[in-house]
């Protein structure tokens, strides 16, 4: 019997590149409080590598709780900008101000996967990507988000990578399925070796 594997996440992103890849799923959304688990996080100064492991793992967990079989994929990503957590812009006020914080510097972008099988977990990854913002003009970077608003209110840092938001940058260092939210090539090497997708 193929055990069958649950994407415990809303991203419609991350849905499409199991998709493209012929990964059989299925989505559960998990129900969980990200900004208070975030916050009491930040509060015991932990890393923001850290954090976005501990939020894709209680997001497997959750719904592993009702699908104890199945391997519950979780994931999560946050930008890391001088050691500080940047998060989705909660308006398009601050998406220009983190843009402009950040311009003309590098920050890191990290993508938590965890799965989740029989209570525990039995995979877990958080792939990085180092990323430097070109030095925009106010004017673009403004002009930017009012054109951008609706799609990257939805992204952490205030920008899409495979939208109009690759112009921001002047050089990328990692894996771009990291960018887009997913260790995407460490979780099909996994799925391979434990025989739930053809190699």
């Amino acid at each position: 019997m193929t055990v069958p594997i649950i994407l415990a996440s809303g991203s419609e992103i991350r849905a499409s590149l199991l998709r493209n890849a012929a990964v059989p799923f299925r989505i559960e959304k998990p129900r969980v409080d990200e900004e208070s688990v975030k916050s009491s996080l930040l509060a015991e100064h932990a890393r923001p590598r850290d954090i976005a492991d501990a939020l894709a793992e209680m997001k497997a967990r959750k719904v592993s709780d009702k699908f104890p079989e199945a391997m519950v994929l979780g994931c999560d990503q946050v930008l890391d900008f001088d050691g500080n957590l940047l998060s989705k812009p909660d308006s398009p006020e601050t998406a220009v101000t983190q843009l402009k914080q950040m311009r003309g510097q590098r920050h890191m972008l990290l993508s938590a996967a965890v799965i989740y099988q029989d209570g525990g977990p039995v995979w877990r990854h958080v792939g990085q990507v180092r990323l430097r913002m070109r030095n925009c003009s106010d004017a673009y970077l403004q002009s930017y988000v009012d054109r951008n608003w609706d799609s990257i209110r939805h992204a952490v840092g205030g920008y899409k990578l495979e939208e109009e938001g690759v112009r921001l940058f002047s050089g990328i260092d990692g894996d771009y399925f990291n960018v887009l939210g997913m260790p995407l090539l460490e979780l099909l090497n996994f799925l391979a070796l434990r025989g739930v997708i053809d190699q």
